[in-house]
């Protein structure tokens, strides 16, 4: 172990004692854990893979209740401190259930006008905070050229598909030529904004797209 390493393990002891953790969908003290033992056997597991235009998605949660007031909260009210334990379930959902089949990690990006307002992009801090797990750097395929409307307010799926067309570009297509990717976003609801991302990715010349999110909305 470096010297560096030691200094980072002793940090993070240090916070652990003056700021202990607390599992994001309950707000019980966790200790060093992640989730408290509750949440870890109570949360809204997803074993269930979807497929549709965007080919296949997998979560490790599904969209409802605590689930969904944690992911609110960390893209509304500014609860980063949840990441790790976001990026840990996410890590390893891909894992199981993607193992070989991506070579590298991108995002779905958020507008400029949208990153300004909200000062962060959630989808790329969940990329990166996967990536933590794996000691790889997610790579950046996307820009987001149009502010559209959230896909929140709309609940029709052909007014969700026409919202995102085209709002999308890719990011040095040389780049993303012959590559197979896992593309990382916060919630499936329709899949409207992942199949266009997966378009694009797939027009710049992508091998293979496979999709993951936090949550996903439960098929009715």
């Amino acid at each position: 172990m470096t010297v560096n390493e030691s200094l980072d393990k002793a940090q993070k002891r240090l916070l652990d004692f003056f700021f202990p953790r607390k599992c994001p969908f309950c707000g019980r003290m966790t200790g060093r854990e992640l989730l408290c033992s509750r949440c870890k056997t109570e949360l809204p597991r997803c074993d269930k893979l979807r497929t549709g235009s965007f080919g296949e998605c997998a979560a490790p949660l599904y969209y409802e209740d605590n689930v969904r007031k944690a992911i609110l909260d960390f893209k509304f009210k500014n609860r980063v401190e949840n990441l790790n334990c976001f990026g840990s379930l996410m890590a390893e959902k891909a894992a199981e259930v993607y193992s070989d089949r991506f070579d590298a990690v991108t995002w779905v990006p958020v507008s400029k006008k949208r990153l300004k307002k909200r000062g962060f992009d959630q989808a790329r801090m969940l990329c990166a905070s996967l990536c933590v797990d794996w000691h790889v750097e997610p790579q950046e395929t996307l820009r987001k050229i149009t502010d559209n409307p959230p896909q929140s307010g709309l609940d029709d799926p052909a007014a969700r598909r026409a919202n995102v067309l085209n709002v999308y570009e890719a990011v040095e297509p040389a780049a993303i030529r012959g590559k197979r990717f896992l593309l990382i976003d916060d919630i499936l609801t329709t899949g409207a904004t992942l199949s266009e991302c997966v378009r694009i990715l797939r027009e710049a010349g992508a091998a293979d797209v496979v999709c993951l999110t936090l949550a996903m909305v439960r098929d009715k």
